[in-house]
């Protein structure tokens, strides 16, 4: 290819445009990256859903060759795409989510990508739409109201079976194992609250829609996918970092467990709820324990209260 610092012209339905000669993409792709400004790198479309549409347009050339595209033209386009599925065309997806239609303009940039590549195998110019167009070859049969919700399921289930899933299994084995090695400790349960974010942005734009579009959709795979890497990777991290290296204190165990207020809930059945209730606040209230203001209040022997309360027999249902 060119050097960088060389230009070819280019045009689309509004006029001409200078496209870089060192990238495949053409006008339509320069035109968004004039118009849509925003974010910068960090907003670009992401690579998942690229590589999506590399798998998406070789499965439509296979179809178009069988209905009749000409089949030098259809084998270029499939090379091209392979390319862009493998990853090795990344450099030339410069577009950010945020930008017009149901995600037309990256669309049309995957096509303008494909196109220019396949144009290069078969030994022609760059830019020359000739023997290989973007619209009448590449995107032949189809439409971005198609294409790129079907990009954005292969996208989100190659993430998910590549990235969360195993990384989720890979926490859960490791917490299967330390429940095995811990699985004669007893312990004072604890709860936690779950995290949300993207999956709001998610729900609002998947509510939206005009006419048959949905122009929200880029913005649905970014965070969707956004989530599924944050999740396998946490997972991940969370594993190798804190779960496989967890040890038990048992005697801090022991004791934390055995002082629990919590307990008090084993005499319920032996002395009624009034009475727990306010063996629990006394001796919360005094700092003392359960066994000890039990037996200050008269409401029990010391005998009594190791009989009926056995943290043991409180894992479950007898």
């Amino acid at each position: 290819m060119a050097s960088q610092n060389s230009f070819r012209v280019e045009y689309d339905t509004f006029g001409e445009l200078k496209v870089p000669n060192d990238k495949y993409y053409g006008a339509q792709t320069v035109r968004s990256t004039m118009n849509f400004k925003i974010g910068g790198v960090t907003e670009r479309m992401p690579i998942p859903v690229i590589k999506a549409f590399g798998i998406l347009k070789r499965a439509a050339a296979e179809v178009n060759q069988d209905y009749g595209l000409d089949p030098k033209i259809a084998s270029a386009i499939m090379k091209a795409a392979d390319e862009v599925a493998e990853g090795k065309l990344n450099d030339h997806f410069p577009l950010v989510v945020w930008q017009t239609g149901s995600g037309t303009q990256t669309n049309m940039n995957v096509n303008e990508v494909i196109s220019n590549r396949a144009i290069e195998m078969l030994g022609g110019e760059l830019g020359s739409k000739k023997p290989v167009h973007p619209n009448d070859h590449v995107n032949k049969s189809q439409s971005s109201n198609d294409t790129f919700p079907t990009a954005m399921h292969i996208a989100a289930a190659v993430e998910v079976h590549e990235v969360l899933l195993p990384g989720l299994q890979k926490l859960h084995d490791a917490l299967e194992a330390k429940s095995r090695d811990f699985a004669q400790i007893i312990k004072i349960g604890r709860t936690h609250t779950q995290v949300m974010g993207n999956h709001v942005a998610v729900t609002v734009g998947g509510s939206n829609g005009h006419f048959e579009l949905n122009v929200f959709k880029p913005m649905m795979i970014k965070n969707v996918l956004h989530s599924a890497r944050l999740l396998g990777d946490a997972a991940v991290s969370f594993t190798e970092n804190c779960v496989v290296g967890i040890q038990a204190n048992k005697d801090r165990i022991a004791k934390l467990m055995n002082e629990s207020l919590m307990l008090v809930t084993a005499l319920n059945p032996h002395i009624g709820y009034d009475k727990a209730a306010k063996i629990a606040k006394t001796a919360h209230k005094n700092g003392s324990t359960l066994k000890a203001t039990a037996i200050e209040l008269g409401y029990l022997t010391a005998e009594q209260f190791d009989e009926w309360v056995k943290p043991k027999d409180m894992l479950g249902p007898k």
